[in-house]
């Protein structure tokens, strides 16, 4: 089967420097050098649709601008690529979310993917309005993710819930085709709603072995619901013709960023509730040592960044090595990126994938055989 791979809007600002932001830290400096204009944002979105990426990842949050509203703006202007949106359940009506996926499916011929975030930061969703603890917040997208599988399925859906109510919600109009659910989280809460709800599981890049771990979890817990779950994990990239070069690049990120910066924004992420965020603080300590904590995988950019924090780095042969590496765990898709997002998505694309390819691990989206829209089936509408 071959592998997926996918590419990351930097809704909050780009640059040649690492941008900071997330999970309670606010964007640095660098995230103005390039801003995220719908102009430049449709560049990169171009750029990754050539060179083979499967769809973009655009984040959630204060720090960066709503990612509905921009993909379907960015969308206008590229053909093939999707968009794999990040958003939170708790501010918006289940039934609205269903229906704002199904208009944007009708409206770009099935290019939405969801990535469902429940929210690690009390703190943001207050502003927010939403007041319920983290465990609650993951029940409360349990109940979510019921209401709009149903809704798509065609059902007429009530539920009284913990959280959430509707009465007999239905959509006029059903999804052609459904859009996939990504889902992500580390903590106990997370794993059975991941199970029951989601296509396909995220982890950020820790070690193969401890990603082994967390695929070993959500599998059993998928299976005890008679569910298969594919996986996937987020990472940034730093690949070259060479090692020295990927590594001499990677170096010159670290430099962009002095120890009053990996204090202030260590300060901030150590504040987090996110068990993943705790995991991706573990892997370096808040310190420039032994950043290389994998061969060819590299903390550095969690120093001041939140969320995502590792690379992988190194020629484009190793990255294809560390790549299938990660398959081997039981790892499919790969969510990526790198600084700036523009130059990166083509030194991967040309540089890896072609390699990928070779090994007859990788196929292009437009080699793929897949139905067009005018094959598939025509959308049931419930009336």
């Amino acid at each position: 089967m071959s592998l997926t791979f996918h590419w990351f809007l930097p809704t909050n600002g780009d640059s040649r420097h690492v941008v900071g932001g997330g999970h309670g830290t606010p964007v640095n400096a660098a995230g103005g050098d390039r801003p995220p204009t719908v102009g430049y944002l449709a560049q990169i979105a171009k750029a990754a649709e050539q060179v083979g990426f499967e769809a973009a990842l655009t984040p959630t949050g204060a720090w960066c601008e709503d990612a509905w509203l921009t993909t379907a703006m960015v969308a206008q202007r590229t053909e093939r690529l999707k968009f794999l949106v990040a958003f939170r359940p708790g501010l918006i009506s289940p039934t609205l979310a269903a229906q704002m996926a199904t208009t944007y499916q009708r409206q770009t011929e099935g290019r939405l993917l969801l990535n469902v975030v429940t929210g690690g930061e009390s703190r943001e969703q207050r502003a927010y309005g939403d007041t319920l603890d983290k465990d609650a917040r993951y029940a409360r997208t349990d109940e979510f993710l019921a209401i709009v599988r149903g809704l798509w399925r065609g059902e007429t859906v009530s539920l009284t819930g913990t959280h959430l109510r509707v009465e007999e919600a239905r959509l006029t109009r059903l999804p052609d085709p459904v859009p996939e659910i990504y889902f992500g989280g580390s903590s106990a809460a997370a794993g059975p709603v991941a199970a029951r709800h989601s296509d396909v599981y995220l982890t950020w890049g820790e070690p193969p072995a401890q990603v082994a771990e967390k695929i070993a979890w959500v599998r059993r817990l998928a299976e005890a619901e008679g569910r298969t779950v594919r996986f996937g994990v987020r990472l940034h990239v730093i690949t070259r013709d060479t090692s020295e070069q990927a590594w001499a690049e990677a170096q010159r990120l670290l430099a962009g960023f002095g120890p009053e910066d990996v204090a202030r924004a260590q300060q901030g992420l150590r504040l987090s509730e996110s068990e993943g965020q705790k995991r991706m603080l573990a892997l370096h300590g808040g310190t420039r040592d032994n950043l290389e904590i994998h061969p060819g995988l590299w903390a550095g950019i969690g120093l001041v960044r939140g969320g995502a924090g590792t690379a992988l780095v190194g020629s484009h042969d190793e990255v294809a090595d560390l790549i299938e590496e990660y398959r081997t765990v039981g790892i499919e898709e790969f969510v990526l990126s790198g600084y700036p997002h523009l130059e990166e998505a083509y030194w991967f694309g040309e540089g890896v994938l072609p390699r990928l390819a070779a090994r007859g691990l990788w196929t292009h989206p437009r080699h793929a055989e897949t139905p067009t829209a005018a094959a598939r089936p025509a959308p049931v509408a419930a009336v």
